[in-house]
């Protein structure tokens, strides 16, 4: 899995980095950031993704297919 942020859409509001703390953290710019993505599983870091109020996370599968938020 592929793990992408969208820095513009990203508010820093911090669920992703309670949800999955080893994958993310927020930067001195109050933006997420991706620490280890091999350090959580995918299910937490599908539920991270969920928690984001803004959908700044952006999952994608090993082909480079969005699977999370659904691409319009």
């Amino acid at each position: 899995m592929d793990i992408e942020i969208d820095k513009s859409k990203c508010i820093g509001s911090l669920p992703c980095t309670q949800v999955a703390p080893s994958v993310f953290k927020l930067g001195d710019d109050g933006k997420a950031y991706i620490l280890d993505p091999k350090s959580a599983s995918e299910e937490d870091i599908m539920l991270a993704a969920k928690s984001c109020p803004q959908n700044a996370i952006i999952l994608k599968d090993a082909n480079g297919d969005q699977i999370y938020p659904e691409a319009d």
